[in-house]
């Protein structure tokens, strides 16, 4: 299909360190997958990277790099799709200054991903306006592009919702869109941004491989929670990861009858392990106490090997040639800024804030 007549989509990833499986069942094999059938564009969001660390500039450049690496390995390939930089393309800036005018401060306060975040971090009271502003960044990153869809994992659904408001609300202010059109009909009708669609993973929100928060909930996947298996991690730290993974506390030995249900052990065998009469087995066996922890961590650590070990091996090769892969990231950045300054003089002509 060429390229130019193909569905756009838009979706990326927060600079704060590699990726990891999380990521992959999230939104990452959906992209690879999309890649021959859309107009990709991939943005590396280091400006809300630094939202929560402003006070580690380099740590959050070398992982704009980490991030860019990933994204090769997995098989995000910059011919046919656009990878590059937030903070570079400065047309993200200006529509998240005009975006910010429709957002009242309350519908920002009611994003729970907000309030995961700073209770997550521990940020109590203490985070700064570009901390709360990023949902809006994160409306202008997609925005700017005009896509059709957006592959993200669950925890970004409140992000949409609001990109969707941010759209809706543009499009009928500015560019008299009809309040009670179907969404469908914004670009019809002569808004400037269409009413974008979320595609989710296969797995909403895969869980770490660590205990359960203080409420006993399964934690998700997450760098800063110290429990995620990472897209570069060699067959020996899978192995030792998943020889610590947490599973039913109440199983104190082998022969023991053990829970299924909300159990990290089981919930990666049925995401990741392609044998699924052997995990339907061997979970009848784990309820009954006739199979043990070791013995299915073992068979786990194999299937995440042949995942991960290709994908870490591509990687390797990329790192070998780092000037090869700035060059792309530069490349993909120019492009993206074409693309994104087209829409921004779409944006103030329709404010009538267009003036040379």
């Amino acid at each position: 299909m060429n390229k130019e007549l193909r569905p756009r989509l838009l979706t990326g990833d927060t600079s704060t360190g590699r990726l990891h499986l999380g990521h992959w069942v999230g939104s990452i094999e959906n992209r690879v997958r999309m890649q021959d059938h859309y107009d990709c564009y991939f943005v590396i969001a280091n400006i809300q990277a630094m939202t929560t660390r402003m006070d580690r500039p380099a740590e959050v450049h070398q992982n704009v790099m980490e991030v860019m690496l990933d994204y090769l390995a997995v098989g995000i390939d910059p011919k046919r799709s656009t990878i590059f930089v937030q903070s570079e393309v400065p047309a993200i800036a200006e529509l998240t200054v005009f975006f910010s005018l429709l957002v009242p401060y309350p519908r920002l306060m009611r994003n729970p991903t907000i309030k995961d975040e700073i209770r997550d971090k521990g940020l109590g009271d203490n985070y700064s306006v570009g901390f709360l502003l990023y949902p809006i960044s994160q409306a202008a990153d997609i925005l700017s592009f005009r896509p059709q869809i957006v592959p993200v994992g669950e925890d970004q659904v409140p992000h949409l919702e609001l990109t969707r408001e941010v759209a809706r609300r543009f499009n009928q202010i500015y560019c008299h869109v009809d309040p009670h059109a179907e969404d469908s009909q914004h670009l019809a009708q002569g808004g400037v941004f269409p009413i974008v669609e979320t595609k989710l993973g296969r797995t909403k929100r895969l869980v770490g491989i660590g205990a359960p928060g203080p409420d006993g909930s399964l934690l998700k996947m997450s760098k800063s929670l110290n429990n995620a298996i990472f897209l570069s991690d060699d067959p020996d730290t899978i192995k030792k990861k998943v020889m610590a993974m947490y599973t039913d506390p109440n199983r104190l030995k082998a022969t023991d009858k053990g829970t299924v249900e909300n159990n990290p052990l089981w919930i990666f065998h049925e995401t990741f392990n392609p044998d699924k009469k052997w995990v339907q087995e061997a979970e009848e066996r784990y309820r009954a106490g006739t199979i043990g922890d070791v013995e299915c961590k073992r068979q786990l650590i194999d299937v995440l090997v042949s995942t991960i070990e290709p994908i870490r091996q591509r990687r390797i090769q990329f790192e070998k040639d780092i000037h090869y892969v700035q060059s792309l990231l530069k490349e993909g950045t120019a492009k993206a800024n074409e693309t994104a300054n087209t829409t921004l003089i779409l944006a103030k002509e329709a404010m009538r804030q267009r003036y040379f």
